[in-house]
């Protein structure tokens, strides 16, 4: 472990040029992407009306997961996770959670890439899927290395696509429901929430396994305790981001899934086309199917920008503490740490060559895998959150931005996740996250033995 003063003096060297307004977006950003764009006719196909309840209650859960890491964030670090996981329960475990955070990042990546060219072959049919990840690469790789201040402008922006494209989604869909609007004055009423099998036409076996989904749709929220190191002025935009994780979940997903399903049936979602097309179509807006798709392309493209900072900045907080290899330490003069960006570059371009070799089968076996990194990033979260409190009290220090319902809130949260971690090995196309899982361990334990030798 460095001395505090060279780790101070290096952090200073990330510039801190991220605006309130960025921190915001960011938030927002990060807790829309391609998962309820792409990914929750899956989980409606799983759980039928009632995946409106499963946001829901997944909503509470971020919530908590998202206070307990306010009361960390209380010490703002480019490193987050790591360096706290470091901190209370030694070495190896910030090792193990940064590496494996980086994963979940770079994964996270792949999959947005290859549902970014199922994307664009909407518009060109026969373009290939690996050479749109090839593009995405490249520009990706681009703005990352701009400067942190022209990655949060971007953001801003790519957030305000998304948030007015939904807003006025649900806004219509609210008018079709309530008052008839565009269906000839005739309300089109909430009776499709309980017909077709009921709200849970797939029992509650459908209504659990939707989690796995859910979990996957939330991964990214947690991104905003890595851009506390960043921010210029953590203690303020920080706590005020997560506090409205929750509100924004409500609106967004709970909200959207309410509007979908009162007016769509839930068993043609995902067959007969998106529902957010067919609500702008049936309004008549023009080029509806292409307006929606561009947004779910910038949805997409946003996701991916977002994790490319964090692995960038996650391998550069390893390489402070001596957990990876120090040249990921330098920092460019716009105050990038560009070697850690330039390397999981390089390694995204394992998704190129996928996308060349299996096209249909890439989206599916990484989500499984993103989804098993996040429950680990989560419940050490979780985990380092606790122990924080704990030594807190016997210092009998003051804690500014407690956790609620600390410490039922934590333990409940933890059991939650454990039953989505069981829910994996209940799916096939999910599954195969526990056959890769224990190499990625074995893995980090020898290089974590490699490492040691060096320092």
């Amino acid at each position: 472990m460095i001395n505090t003063v060279e780790e101070k003096f290096k952090e200073e060297n990330l510039q801190k040029n991220l605006k309130n307004r960025h921190i915001q977006m960011i938030a927002i950003g990060s807790a829309i992407g391609a998962g309820l764009f792409y990914g929750s006719a899956n989980a409606i196909n799983l759980a039928g009306p009632s995946i409106s309840l499963a946001y829901l209650i997944g909503g509470i859960f971020i919530l908590f997961i998202m206070r307990a890491l306010g009361e960390l964030a209380a010490d703002p670090t480019s490193g987050s996770f790591s360096e706290y996981a470091a901190k209370y329960f030694g070495k190896f475990a910030g090792f193990f959670t940064g590496w494996t955070y980086w994963l979940q990042c770079t994964l996270s990546i792949m999959a947005e890439i290859t549902a970014i060219g199922i994307y664009i072959q909407f518009w060109a049919p026969n373009f290939p899927t690996w050479i749109s990840a090839l593009i995405c690469l490249i520009v990706l790789l681009f703005i990352n290395l701009l400067g942190v201040k022209y990655y949060g402008e971007l953001e801003f922006w790519f957030s305000i696509i998304k948030v007015i494209a939904i807003i006025c989604m649900i806004i219509m869909g609210f008018l079709m429901i309530f008052f008839g609007f565009a269906n000839s004055g005739q309300p089109i009423g909430i009776s499709n929430l309980w017909k077709n099998g009921g709200f849970f036409p797939n029992g509650i076996s459908g209504f659990l396994l939707s989690f796995i989904f859910v979990t996957f749709a939330f991964g990214g929220v947690e991104l905003i305790g890595i851009t506390a190191g960043e921010a210029k002025n953590p203690k303020e935009s920080i706590p005020k981001a997560i506090n409205n994780v929750f509100w924004r979940i409500l609106l967004f997903y709970v909200g959207s899934m309410f509007v979908m399903l009162s007016i769509y049936n839930w068993n043609e979602i995902g067959v007969n086309g998106s529902p957010f097309v067919f609500i702008f179509d049936k309004v008549g807006i023009p080029y509806a199917a292409s307006i929606i798709n561009f947004v779910v392309t910038t949805a997409a493209f946003s996701s991916m920008n977002s994790n490319l900072y964090v692995d960038g900045r996650m391998l550069y907080s390893l390489s402070l503490n001596n957990n990876a290899p120090k040249i990921f330490s330098k920092i460019s003069k716009s105050g990038i740490p560009y070697i850690g960006i330039l390397f999981s570059t390089l390694l995204l371009g394992i998704v190129v060559i996928l996308n060349y070799i299996v096209p249909g089968k890439v989206f599916t076996y990484i989500s499984s895998l993103t989804t098993l990194a996040i429950l680990t990033t989560w419940s050490t979260i979780l985990l380092t959150q606790l122990k924080f409190r704990k030594e807190k009290i016997k210092g009998q220090k003051e804690i500014t931005f407690k956790m609620p319902f600390y410490p039922f809130s934590s333990y409940i949260t933890l059991i939650y996740l454990g039953i989505i971690c069981i829910a994996l090995t209940l799916l096939p196309t999910t599954r195969i996250a526990f056959l890769v899982a224990p190499i990625w361990v074995i893995f980090l334990c020898i290089l974590y033995r490699c490492v040691a030798k060096y320092k």
